[in-house]
């Protein structure tokens, strides 16, 4: 709700960098429209209305306000997905031998590791709806008066390395990726050496009064419960949980301990098994949202057992094998050093991936060197060259087709900038995710359609907010803060990474760029009923909902350490997903299928020539399971043309 001498306070009449001006306005005149972004842009005069990505100025990492999912990326799919069709489509002169639809992660690796099978001379088309390669590892830029800043909008690190299949630690290695170097330009001790640690803001509206709590560490004990705005009973009650080492399942043995706690969230476990006062469970409520997308009420508490954050195990015996339907982030996780980070997070392997494929677009040769690299979009999709990627361009159809004496091959239908195309290849691979495909192959078995319909992707934002410091952090001695009845669950410096000659931030008067995260949760629903709801909430919020959330929350939890949003916000940019990580199978609302009947198992089969990979496909929402995945497909085409 708009407050003229609030928004006046905290700075809303200033005048910050953006680009939404259309932001919900597409969605407001019917997502069937489907006019292209440049068309509204030359409409309503905005900046950059004249760019296309073969223009030398097209340079998607800089734009601020709405990105992510940006208004002209979704209006064609939405409009398809409602009935819409496009015939009569231009057909392209140019085949290839792949087509790629996606150019994130997964779409990026199948190429090259098609190309590495085909060899150099393989001509392959990648399209894109998105302005910007990458998917959900999108790289945020920032001018602050001539230094440049970093922020990942998406895909964050290289979680978790030592699991990485051979064929993803491979591809790491060969685009020049060395991961014992990251020890060297992750700095470990930065924060620690000065002090500053994690902090939980409390705010009014839900715990009664606006209080930044530091020390509120892994334990809290009883002289930090008592700064909090918590109930006596509540505060009692997490002591409990967090010093007791008590069995609240005394009755069950080991494995129906492991087999309750799968089917029970940990918000029932809490409320029913540990009998803590209700006004504990929204301390907890958002502690899951960065990790599940949802909150403790859809949570499995086996899960929480195993990760080892959220008390109320440590008395039971939990040893041996996970409990039945365990969730992957158990399974497939461990306890290494989280220091595998790029300064833009995941986009400098989606860029070491677009230089590799394409050598013209970027200078360099390593790891270091891109993440300063200068990328030239102007040579994404140059004629002649042998691989093309062509932003700004949503896939509404791929179907196989027959070529004469030539045997079968896959047309693809597409829009760009309000014109359809057709364009055809001996093989595609549809590295979209798994939600759109049924739409795209109206032809493929009603089994596969409904298996790919199955899982629904966790909606979330990241937004990155450019500071004029961050002296209010060194004041307050804290890096981050939990902020579990916020808009923003998450409020944190960035990582303190220096690579390839950008410099972090390391002086608390340097400008800075500091990472928020929120999560658009209904609690109460089932998991994939919130992520539906969540998803809908994102297409309707303008920019300037976001953009009052952010300097109101940042303004009262850091007002402590002397900040003032009107002064020391400089830029804002909102990377929105709707459609975000790959939906997980959650052991709360999701049978155990028998090997090979999963539905990501049964959604990713090959459909002629038709191919999917995806980390929707192997419902795991991380780096190796998108590059996993690529090469699975890659060596399905390789054994049918073998065969």
């Amino acid at each position: 709700m708009k407050n003229a001498p609030r928004d006046h306070e905290l700075g809303m009449h200033r005048c910050v960098s953006r680009r939404d001006f259309l932001n919900g306005f597409a969605l407001a005149a019917g997502a069937a429209i489907a006019v292209p972004e440049s068309a509204w842009a030359e409409a309503f005069g905005l900046p950059g209305a004249d760019m296309r990505a073969g223009d030398a100025a097209y340079y998607p990492p800089a734009k601020t306000g709405l990105r992510g999912s940006h208004d002209g990326s979704w209006e064609v799919a939405h409009a398809l997905r409602d009935g819409k069709h496009w015939p009569d489509a231009q057909r392209d002169s140019d085949t290839y031998d792949l087509i790629v639809v996606g150019a994130g992660i997964s779409g990026l690796a199948a190429a090259y590791f098609y190309r590495k099978n085909a060899g150099s001379k393989a001509r392959i088309l990648i399209l894109d709806n998105h302005d910007d390669f990458g998917g959900h590892a999108k790289r945020n830029e920032f001018q602050a008066h001539g230094r440049l800043l970093l922020g990942y909008g998406g895909t964050q690190s290289i979680a978790g390395p030592r699991l990485y299949s051979a064929e993803a630690l491979s591809l790491l290695k060969e685009l020049g990726i060395e991961l014992r170097k990251f020890s060297q330009y992750f700095d470990r001790t930065f924060f620690s050496s000065r002090g500053l640690g994690h902090a939980v803001f409390f705010d009014r509206e839900t715990f009664g009064a606006d209080r930044l709590v530091a020390g509120l560490g892994e334990a809290p004990g009883g002289e930090s419960l008592a700064r909090t705005p918590l109930s006596s009973q509540a505060q009692k009650d997490l002591a409990r949980l967090f010093t007791e080492k008590v069995d609240y399942l005394p009755e069950l043995n080991r494995e129906q301990k492991k087999a309750y706690l799968s089917r029970t969230s940990y918000k029932d476990f809490l409320l029913k098994n540990a009998k803590v006062h209700p006004d504990v469970i929204p301390f907890f409520q958002s502690s899951t949202y960065g990790l599940y997308g949802v909150g403790i009420d859809a949570v499995p508490a086996g899960d929480l057992s195993k990760l080892g954050q959220h008390p109320g195990f440590d008395g039971m015996d939990l040893s041996g094998p996970p409990g039945p339907g365990m969730g992957l982030e158990v399974t497939r996780q461990n306890r290494e050093a989280y220091i595998y980070h790029f300064p833009d997070g995941g986009a400098s392997i989606a860029r070491l991936l677009v230089r590799t494929l394409i050598p013209a677009s970027a200078p360099g040769n390593s790891m270091e060197d891109i993440v300063l690299a200068a990328m030239d979009y102007s040579k994404l999709d140059e004629v002649g060259s042998p691989v093309r990627i062509r932003l700004n361009s949503t896939a509404v159809h791929a179907q196989n087709v027959a070529a004469g004496s030539s045997g079968k091959e896959v047309e693809v239908t597409y829009v760009r900038d309000g014109q359809v195309h057709s364009v055809r290849a001996a093989k595609c691979v549809l590295a979209c995710w798994n939600g759109v495909i049924p739409y795209l192959c109206p032809e493929m078995p009603e089994k596969q359609r409904e298996a790919l319909a199955y899982g629904v992707k966790v909606p979330l934002v990241y937004a990155n907010v450019q500071l004029r410091n961050w002296s209010a952090f060194d004041k307050l001695k804290i890096h981050e803060a939990s902020c579990p009845g916020s808009f923003f669950s998450e409020v944190a410096l960035d990582y303190p990474v220096s690579l390839g000659g950008y410099a972090y931030p390391g002086k608390p008067g340097d400008p800075c760029v500091i990472h928020m995260e929120h999560t658009p949760c209904s609690p109460g629903l089932p998991a994939r009923d919130q992520q539906r709801a969540g998803r809908m909430k994102l297409y309707v919020m303008k920019f300037e909902e976001f953009e009052r959330n952010i300097r109101d929350q940042l303004g009262r939890m850091l007002a402590g350490g002397g900040f003032d949003p009107a002064r020391d916000i400089e830029g804002i940019t909102v990377n929105r997903w709707p459609h975000g990580y790959a939906y997980e199978y959650n052991s709360l609302y999701d049978p155990q299928w028998p090997a090979g009947q999963s539905p990501c198992e049964i959604g990713r089969r090959a459909f002629g020539g038709i191919h999917i990979a995806n980390s929707d496909a192997g419902a795991f929402a991380y780096t190796n399971e998108a590059i996993d995945q690529a090469w699975r497909a890659v060596q399905e085409i390789a054994a049918k043309k073998a065969s």
